[in-house]
C-alpha cells in the first residue's frame, strides 16, 4: 500500500484478471486492506481481487465510506460490466458491506459477511469501554494493541508472520482514527426492512471462539433477517479468522455451494469475444 493515501483506493491483483469475477474485500477497523494476503493466493486463482484501503487519517462517516466504495466499484465495472461481483466485508468492513449492499443491491451477485461488527453497539461493556479510549494518551495505544491481540485472534492458529502483520497494522492507525471508527460502530444500525430487500445469496461466517464480539449470535440474527442467506460457524476460530492457517475462504464458499456455477460458461464467452 502507498505510504500516504489521499482517498480510499482498491489494492489490486497482479496481474489484473478482467475475465474473472470481481471479489471486493472491505477490511476491519485498521482499514489497510493488507490482512487478506493469506487468502489471496487461493482467491486469485478464481477471482479478480480488490482490497479496500482507507487512508489512516480518514474520518469519513458511513455515508461517505459507502459512496467511496460504490464509486470504486463503478469504476471497475466500467472496464468489464458483465462479470459478477462478490462483496466481502470483515468485522468493521462487515458493517460497511451491509451499507454498501443496501445502497446499491443491483451491483452485487454474492455477499459474504465475516464476523461482522454489527453487534458492537449491543455489547454494552465493550461499547462503554470504547468511549473511554478517547481519554487514553496516544503513547498507550501501542501497548494496548499488544494487550488486545488475544481478543482479536486465536493466536495459536495464526502463523508468526501473520501475527506480526496484524500487530503492525493495528499500530499503523492513529488513535484519533481508531476512536472515530469505534464511534461509527457504536452508532451503527441497519433497518431490518432494508436487509430483507437483499435477495442475493449471502454467506455469514462466524468464529465460534470469537472473544471480541458475539459473532455466532450476530450471524444467527442476520440469517434470520436476510431472505437468502446461510450461516457457517468456524468452531475453533477467533475474530480475525481469515488470518488463521486452516481457514480458506474460497474452500468455504466452494463447500457451501456459494459460487456461480454458470460463470465458467460466461467467462469462456467473454474470452472468445476478446480474441
Amino acid at each position: 500500500m502507498p505510504q500516504q493515501l489521499l482517498k480510499p483506493v482498491f489494492l489490486t491483483s497482479k496481474p489484473l484478471q478482467p475475465e474473472y469475477p470481481l471479489f471486493i474485500y472491505l477490511p476491519g477497523l485498521d482499514g489497510t486492506g493488507q490482512l487478506l494476503q493469506s487468502q489471496t493466493v487461493a482467491l486469485e486463482n478464481h477471482f479478480d481481487v480488490r482490497c479496500l484501503a482507507i487512508p489512516a487519517d480518514d474520518l469519513s462517516n458511513w455515508d461517505g465510506l459507502t459512496n467511496n466504495v460504490l464509486n470504486l466499484v463503478d469504476t471497475e465495472l466500467e472496464k468489464s460490466p458483465q462479470r459478477p461481483v462478490y462483496l466481502c466485508g470483515e468485522s468493521f468492513g462487515g458493517c460497511l458491506a451491509q451499507q454498501v449492499a443496501i445502497a446499491a443491491p443491483h451491483l452485487f451477485q454474492r455477499i459474504i459477511l465475516v464476523n461482522p461488527a454489527s453487534s458492537f453497539a449491543n455489547r454494552h461493556l465493550l461499547s462503554w469501554a470504547s468511549q473511554l479510549m478517547e481519554y487514553v494518551p496516544d503513547c498507550f495505544f501501542e501497548i494496548g494493541a499488544v494487550g488486545l491481540l488475544p481478543f482479536l485472534a486465536s493466536l495459536g492458529r495464526i502463523a508468526d508472520g501473520d501475527r506480526q502483520a496484524l500487530l503492525k497494522v493495528m499500530r499503523s492507525v492513529p488513535p484519533a482514527t481508531i476512536n472515530w471508527r469505534l464511534s461509527l460502530l457504536r452508532e451503527f444500525k441497519v433497518d431490518k426492512v432494508n436487509l430483507r430487500r437483499l435477495h442475493q445469496p449471502v454467506l455469514v461466517i462466524a468464529g465460534g471462539c470469537d472473544r471480541l464480539l458475539p459473532s455466532t449470535t450476530e450471524a444467527e440474527r442476520l440469517v434470520e433477517t436476510l431472505p437468502n442467506s446461510k450461516m457457517v460457524i468456524l468452531p475453533d476460530s477467533g475474530h480475525a479468522c481469515l488470518l488463521e492457517k486452516d481457514i480458506n475462504i474460497y474452500k468455504i464458499m466452494q463447500t457451501h455451494n456459494f459460487l456461480e456455477c454458470d460463470w465458467q460458461i460466461l467467462k469462456q464467452q467473454l474470452i472468445s469475444t476478446t480474441i
